[in-house]
């Protein structure tokens, strides 16, 4: 398995992909990444076609264990981000 690609990456292959330079590439993504997050923290959800859909899901509270000492703690509810991948995406990484 190879490693994560980096922001830095990322960004240079956008920007190649783009045919722009490295600073509007850059731009682009945090702007997208802002829109995600904005959105999915607020309770909405976000589809990126061919990738996937990121959405915010509450989870009840609940009594968890720790696994060190064995002992039951009362967890309060939050939140948790999700992510369900395309189709497209998992049939193009399966062939």
């Amino acid at each position: 398995m190879s490693k994560p690609m980096t922001k830095t990456q990322l960004v240079a292959t956008l920007a190649e992909e783009m045919g722009s330079d490295k600073k509007s590439a850059s731009s682009a993504l945090d702007g997208i990444i802002n829109i995600i997050t904005k959105e999915v923290s607020n309770g909405g959800a976000v589809t990126l076609p061919g990738v996937g859909k990121i959405y915010c899901r509450e989870r009840p509270a609940r009594m968890v264990r720790n696994p060190a000492t064995g002992e039951q703690i009362h967890k309060e509810a939050d939140k948790v981000v999700k992510m369900t991948i395309a189709k497209a995406l998992k049939d193009s990484v399966n062939g």
